[in-house]
């Protein structure tokens, strides 16, 4: 190995001084000082390279040099070693590899990075730490996008009453005035923040629910209702605080959350188009209390935001940070894990450590919401990864791709599928994610046009649905803001199409065809969403128990066309 070790590095050898290339040559490190007068023609002639190798290898973005620059010779090897000391001057010298050495000038995209024979410069160290603090300060937002919604939530539901006795219901369907990140008009919601830093919680839920328990890093922990352990009959599933070592009872469904803090939304269904007895079955039926108060219970609060114009959307300023931090100083590190919360620290937040950064570190957080406002859309509105889409060629795309626990491979994060979900859903479930024939639902969706346009809402655009949409229960249409991610607020309540409204028109076939824009076609205002021009939209089409043609795509949705 060591006698062919030269051989390996290149045979490039200096041909001596010459006029515009008369710098001193270090052989040991293949290094050429740059001289007075020079330039890269007469140093890549002197050298037997051409100048865009000379360029290539330094990194050089133009044929600029300054004297006293050192410069790498590509290919060069040096022939300093025994009986050839004079070459350097020292007798232990050893062949460097390329790649290891730096020149003194490097050219890059956050500008020209200046050394001292491998050690920076204070004007380029300057540069690398605010390069770097912005860098981790916008992954810091991305992944921090779980954390902060769950933050907003719990802020939200805390001004309707307190934590583990409050059910925030919407007896009449979610409207258009919630503000929320795509909740359905189709079903009976109730949104529950459980606590357990004063020990186990017991939360009893209703026969025919559906729902799920997600913690403080917005991470599935249990299924409620009919997909969870209940099978939809009902019961007492019991929430134990992080590391709970006390006694746990007969009779519960045992949860075991990571986290103190965790959302338990759920839903009921309608009969007959009538939202009446699942209300009735929610009162009847829900309990929230401390294990401790299991003999005596508090009575439920219940409060009905049908109609009511509320918020349940995280924050994109500066207050995203603050909510983090909150969440960090008060759950425990061994939820997460030390890579995300290396993460945070690295921008002041960290458990036991107040969030007080300086005004250069400011300006650099509050640059990084703003940047990670933009590439938490550009991931979810334009996605590069061809796994996002449910068909080859289509604009129809997954709700979750990685799976409800956004890995790319067992261990392996799926980085911009957790971004995308967060920053436009809520609620992970396997229920949503898994093929589950009959129960559960799944959500394709789209926020662009067969031709990859995305949706204008001055014009109008037509969705074939074809024949047996292969459904158990029911389907929908829900059009949202491109914005809020909410129900876009036009003057429908419920800007939907649903196979629950008996408005709805279906074509001889037994196809549906579903229109959106600002009016109606003649005769189909039961099958229209109402859309507002210079405002954008996406839409997801909802399918509650679906059935096997769906997960073989022996049946699929028509692409959304624009209407001429």
């Amino acid at each position: 190995l060591g006698l062919g070790l030269g051989a390996a590095y290149g045979a490039v050898a200096d041909t001596g001084p010459r006029n515009h290339a008369q710098g001193q040559y270090e052989v040991a490190t293949t290094f050429y000082i740059v001289a007075v007068s020079d330039d890269l023609s007469a140093i890549a002639e002197r050298f037997g390279v051409s100048v865009d190798e000379l360029k290539q290898q330094n990194k050089l973005a133009s044929n600029t040099i300054d004297a006293g620059q050192k410069l790498l010779i590509p290919g060069a090897a040096s022939t300093a070693g025994p009986g050839n000391a004079s070459a350097s001057g020292y007798k232990m010298t050893t062949p460097i590899a390329a790649g290891i050495v730096l020149p003194d000038r490097l050219e890059s995209s956050i500008g020209a990075l200046k050394l001292h024979d491998g050690y920076p410069d204070s004007a380029t160290v300057q540069k690398i730490y605010d390069n770097l603090d912005r860098s981790r300060a916008l992954q810091a937002y991305l992944l921090a996008l779980p954390i902060v919604n769950q933050a907003a939530m719990r802020e939200m539901l805390r001004q309707y009453g307190p934590d583990n006795q409050t059910d925030v219901i919407w007896e009449n369907l979610v409207d258009s005035r919630t503000v929320e990140l795509t909740a359905n008009d189709n079903t009976i919601y109730n949104f529950i923040w459980i606590d357990t830093h004063k020990g186990p919680v017991v939360l009893d839920v209703p026969p025919m629910s559906l729902g799920a328990i997600d913690d403080f890093w917005y991470r599935w922990v249990a299924d409620i209702g009919i997909t969870g352990a209940d099978k939809g009959k009902g019961g007492k599933y019991l929430i134990l605080p992080p590391g709970y070592k006390g006694e746990v009872p007969s009779g519960y469904f045992v949860v075991r959350p990571s986290t103190y803090g965790n959302w338990a939304p759920f839903r009921t269904f309608l009969v007959d188009g009538s939202t009446k007895p699942g209300v009735e079955s929610v009162k009847k039926h829900l309990k929230i209390y401390s294990l401790a108060d299991a003999a005596n219970p508090p009575a439920m609060k219940y409060v009905n935001l049908s109609g009511i114009p509320s918020n349940f959307v995280p924050p994109t300023d500066y207050t995203f940070w603050s909510l983090l931090d909150k969440v960090i100083q008060e759950e425990p590190s061994e939820g997460s894990d030390p890579t995300t919360l290396g993460l945070f620290a690295s921008i002041g937040i960290q458990k036991g450590q107040p969030f007080n950064p300086d005004s250069r570190m400011k300006k650099i957080l509050e640059d990084a919401v703003t940047i990670g406002a933009v590439t938490s859309r550009a991931i979810a509105y334009e996605i590069r990864d061809s796994d996002a889409f449910i068909y080859p060629n289509s604009k129809w795309r997954k709700p979750f791709f990685g799976g409800y626990k956004f890995e790319i491979a067992p261990g392996v994060a799926n980085l911009d599928g957790a971004a995308f979900f967060y920053f436009l859903a809520t609620g992970v479930t396997p229920a949503m994610a898994v093929k589950m024939v009959g129960e559960g639902s799944q959500y394709p969706w789209s926020c662009q046009d067969a031709n990859g346009n995305p949706f204008d809402g001055g014009k109008i655009y037509k969705l074939h649905l074809p024949p047996n949409i292969p459904v158990k229960d029911f389907w929908s249409v829900i059009v949202y803001d491109i914005q809020t991610r909410s129900m876009l607020q036009t003057d429908q309540r419920f800007p939907s199409v649903s196979s629950q409204n008996k408005e709805v028109k279906t074509n001889a076939d037994g196809s549906v065809d579903v229109y959106f824009g600002p009016k109606a076609p003649a005769g189909m205002e039961g099958n229209w969403v109402q859309t507002i021009p210079d405002k954008g939209w996406f839409m997801i089409l909802r399918l509650y128990g679906p059935l096997e043609p769906w997960f073989n795509q022996t049946w699929r949705p028509g692409e959304i066309e624009l209407v001429p």
